[in-house]
């Protein structure tokens, strides 16, 4: 069984930086295509940022281009999301999931397994 643990959200001020983890078990991480959702209240999760297996190959939506990175190390089966210029419109519940098999995946059905979430709060 995968599990995923989410950690880093909290409160910050707009402007300001985060960087969420999501720790992945299993011992095949290095095969997962990973992603970050957000769901704000009375909104659908979206996607966020997404990154092959091989790291080679990476997403983002147009909202958050230019201020979030999404970074794997394979030797820590853990997922980054590098957050700056963070704007209060981030605000969201952060989910990070793993998908076993196939390429970048964009949608929510697209992936296997979920971490609980992490709240993130920018304020203005």
């Amino acid at each position: 069984q995968v599990q995923l643990v989410e950690s880093g959200g909290g409160l910050v001020q707009a402007g300001g930086s985060l960087r969420l983890s999501c720790a992945v078990s299993g011992r095949t991480f290095r095969n997962y295509a990973l992603g970050w959702f957000r769901q704000a209240p009375g909104k659908e999760r979206d996607i966020v940022a997404a990154i092959s297996w091989s790291a080679t190959t990476t997403y983002y939506a147009d909202s958050v281009k230019g201020r979030f990175t999404i970074s794997r190390d394979n030797a820590k089966n853990t997922v980054y999301l590098q957050m700056n210029s963070l704007k209060p419109e981030d605000t969201a519940v952060y989910y990070c999931a793993a998908r076993q098999f196939g390429g970048l995946g964009l949608a929510t059905n697209d992936y296997n397994y979920w971490g609980q979430g992490t709240q993130v709060t920018v304020s203005s």
